[in-house]
C-alpha cells in the first residue's frame, strides 16, 4: 500500500506540520486552503495531503464541511489538574458552562449502583441525566446517582443551576469530603453521538466518580462522557513541598466546572483529598 512505501510517513508528517503552521496564523472557524491548493503549496501528492488532513480532523484540530471546505476547529476545553501535598486543588475549566436536563426521576438503586453506594438494591436513588454545554455547544453527558434519603425535595432547577453540593451542605448538612475518580478512553454510541453532535464511535473520555461525605458514607455515583475532540486533561505535578503549597494556593477559591463534577463542587472549603490523586493522574 502507498502508506507503507518508505518515505511516505515522513512526507505525511511534514505535510501535517506545514498545515499546522498555516493554522497557527488563523483563528477558530477560519478556512484553510483546499487539498489541491495545499498540494501545490507544499509540493506533495494529493494522497499525502489527504492523509495529513485526515489525521488533523481525527485529532479534532480541523473540521471538514461537505461542499464548503476545511476550517480550523474550535479550541479545546482544557481542564488543569493540580496536585498538592495534602489535597488536590482543581481549577475551573475554560468556557461558560451550562446544563440541560435530560432526565430526572426516583427509582430503585439496583444491584450495580447499590454496590457502589453501599446500599440495598431496593433502596431509592435520584437518577439524573443532563447534557453539559460550553458556550452553548454540547460537551458532555452526565449520569448522576444520588442517595434519595440525602436529598429530599431536590428539584430539577437546582440541578440546572449546578448547585447540588451547595444544596447538600446548606439544606441537609451533608458535607462532601472525598472523591475517587477514574478516567479512561471510550467511544460514543449512536444515541450519545446525537446528543453531543459528533459522529458515531467518535473518541470520548469516560469519567467515573464515587463521592463520600465526612462520615465516609457514599453520597453519589457519577459517570460522565466528555467529547474527545473538544476536551483535554492537563496535569501540573508539584515536585517539592514549596511547589506543592504554591499549586494548592493557586487552586483555592475558584468556582467553575471540574471534570465530571457539577459547578460549585468543593468550591466552599470541601477540597478533594489526596486519595483522589492516583485515579485522576492515571487518566491524564
Amino acid at each position: 500500500m502507498a502508506a507503507d512505501v518508505p518515505g511516505t510517513v515522513l512526507k505525511r508528517e511534514r505535510a501535517r506540520d506545514a498545515v499546522l503552521e498555516l493554522m497557527e496564523s488563523r483563528s477558530p472557524g477560519d478556512a484553510i486552503p483546499s487539498e489541491r491548493a495545499l498540494c501545490a503549496l507544499l509540493g506533495v501528492s494529493r494522497p499525502t495531503v489527504r492523509a495529513a488532513i485526515d489525521e488533523l480532523v481525527a485529532a479534532g484540530l480541523l473540521v471538514r464541511e461537505h461542499g464548503r471546505g476545511m476550517f480550523v476547529a474550535p479550541e479545546k476545553i482544557t481542564q488543569e489538574l493540580v496536585s498538592a501535598d495534602l489535597a488536590l486543588s482543581v481549577p475551573q475549566a475554560a468556557g461558560a458552562w451550562s446544563s440541560r436536563l435530560l432526565e430526572f426521576t426516583t427509582l430503585q438503586a439496583g444491584a450495580r449502583v447499590g454496590r457502589k453506594l453501599r446500599m440495598s438494591p431496593a433502596e431509592e436513588i435520584v437518577y439524573v441525566a443532563r447534557l453539559r454545554l460550553v458556550d452553548g455547544a454540547p460537551m458532555a453527558i452526565e449520569h448522576l446517582h444520588i442517595r434519595a434519603a440525602f436529598v429530599p425535595g431536590l428539584s430539577a432547577q437546582e440541578l440546572e443551576s449546578g448547585d447540588l453540593y451547595e444544596h447538600l451542605r446548606d439544606t441537609h448538612g451533608v458535607h462532601v469530603h472525598e472523591a475517587v475518580q477514574a478516567i479512561e478512553p471510550t467511544v460514543v454510541t449512536r444515541a450519545e453521538a446525537r446528543l453531543l453532535e459528533v459522529p458515531e464511535l467518535s473518541p470520548a473520555l469516560l469519567f467515573e466518580r464515587l463521592t463520600s461525605d465526612t462520615a465516609g458514607r457514599p453520597v453519589e455515583y457519577v459517570h460522565s462522557l466528555y467529547r474527545g475532540d473538544r476536551y483535554r486533561i492537563v496535569s501540573r505535578l508539584a515536585l517539592g513541598p514549596a511547589a506543592a503549597a504554591a499549586a494548592a494556593a493557586a487552586g483555592r477559591g475558584r468556582d467553575g466546572h471540574h471534570p465530571g463534577i457539577p459547578p460549585g463542587d468543593f468550591a466552599h472549603g470541601d477540597p478533594i483529598t489526596s486519595s483522589t490523586r492516583g485515579d485522576i493522574q492515571a487518566g491524564t
